[in-house]
């Protein structure tokens, strides 16, 4: 116990050993729900589920432990939502890339990310976006995930009148997605922890149960073996597949999207924790930036999306987690959770679908931030959220955003308020859409 108090400096912090355990226990109950999310979602890029499980873990155990020994943060990392769900259903659909040159995408993704958290352009870049476009983006995200998840469960369907449509609410797995939503929303208002992984357990039994899921052969499903580490991915890259695509656009992507979610989450953790100053510093914050670049680093190379700080770790935050004690916590049940995936495949596409819906709707938080009195901010950010599910495009969410943003602020004269990066960002959109 005392050479974990020395190694975290636990006790400086007012915590204890028994309470940072306890913090980490409670950040990955609240946050194994993207055990069966994530690789659910890399399985339409041709990922056997059990590939993408695999790499998924190791990917969570590399980056927070990275996390917890080298910053000392209490902060958990895993493959985001939002990246996975633009990888999956944009990079490698309508754009065409092979899960292996989407990869490889992430991995050179992974080494710009690196220089430009080492060079100091990270922060560069984080502060010429104004706070109105970095409170739009996560919620266009959210809208973006919702919108995926109703269409997974059918809730939402295509429609050749109205481009779009209610699904048919008389399917059983309509249904049951439906509850799920509703049960696990009433659980998160409760408090309870673990409220995701509860209400998504809860309809996967009752639709077995009820024959809207066939049974599957458990006996078969036990008997596979269980795959300690992630050979069907690793190191699977196909750089030669990149050139056929466009590139540049979604290598932008995967660094903007990466860099305001990790920003936006370690300020949420660290403002929790008590870790920013009376000037607006974050202590440690350098350390942090490094780690989940390494972490976006690896991901390429292990096969899976890129690594972003989880804010469930918040929910670890609150029980008392201060230091990297709670990141190792965490990294541990991850690793042990290799041993589940025969369970978590069990989990049907109503489940994780409802799950989606819900981080959709707690990544709507950040439209409080946004000064809808002033329709030069207004306006872009509205573009940006609501282009990004209508057009089935992050990226064109953010182009369309950054262009209007510019153009507005021109129009009326206000030239302060443009900073020269945003310009350049702005122009490079423009770019790629005029080569489109």
């Amino acid at each position: 116990m005392e050479f974990l108090n020395k190694l975290f400096g636990i006790k400086a912090t007012g915590s204890s050993v028994n309470r940072e355990i306890l913090a980490g226990i409670t950040t990955f109950v609240t946050m194994c729900y993207l055990l069966a999310v994530v690789p659910g979602m890399l399985v339409h890029t041709g990922l056997a589920f059990e590939d993408a499980f695999v790499s998924v873990v190791w990917i969570t155990v590399i980056a927070t432990l990275i996390m917890g020994l080298w910053a000392n943060f209490p902060v958990a990392v895993a493959p985001g939502l939002g990246i996975t769900a633009f990888f999956s259903f944009m990079v490698c659909g309508p754009m065409g890339f092979s899960w292996q040159a989407g990869f490889a995408a992430v991995f050179i993704s992974g080494i710009l990310f690196s220089i430009l958290t080492f060079t100091k352009i990270r922060q560069l870049i984080i502060n010429s976006v104004p706070m109105s476009m970095k409170s739009a983006i996560p919620a266009g995200i959210g809208f973006f995930i919702a919108f995926i998840g109703m269409k997974n469960c059918g809730l939402i369907v295509g429609d050749k009148t109205s481009f779009v449509a209610l699904g048919n609410l008389g399917d059983p797995q309509v249904l049951l997605s439906i509850v799920a939503v509703i049960i696990i929303a009433a659980l998160i208002a409760r408090g309870v922890k673990g409220a995701m992984i509860i209400g998504m357990a809860a309809v996967t039994v009752i639709g077995y149960a009820f024959g809207a899921t066939p049974l599957p052969d458990l006996a078969a499903q036990f008997a596979k073996p269980i795959r300690l580490f992630p050979s069907a991915t690793f190191f699977q890259l196909d750089f030669s597949g990149l050139y056929r695509h466009g590139l540049v656009v979604v290598l932008f992507t995967l660094c903007f999207i990466d860099l305001f979610d990790n920003l936006g989450t370690l300020i949420g953790v660290c403002s929790k924790a008590g870790y920013i100053d009376k000037d607006g510093k974050i202590r440690g914050i350098d350390r942090a930036l490094i780690a989940d670049s390494v972490g976006t680093l690896c991901s390429g190379l292990l096969g899976c999306t890129t690594a972003t700080t989880y804010l469930e770790s918040v929910s670890g935050v609150s029980a008392g987690g201060r230091t990297g004690l709670t990141a190792i916590t965490v990294a541990v049940l991850f690793a042990l959770s290799l041993f589940l995936a025969p369970v978590l495949a069990l989990v049907p596409v109503y489940a994780t679908s409802a799950a989606l819906m819900i981080v959709g709707a707690m990544m709507m938080g950040s439209l409080s931030s946004i000064n809808w009195d002033d329709f030069t901010d207004a306006l872009p950010a509205f573009l940006t959220v609501i282009s990004m599910p209508l057009t089935f495009n992050i990226a064109t969410g953010l182009g369309i955003g950054f262009i209007s943003y510019i153009a507005v602020k021109v129009l009326t004269k206000r030239w302060k308020e443009i900073n020269p990066t945003m310009c350049v960002i702005a122009a490079l959109f423009a770019v790629s859409f005029a080569l489109r």
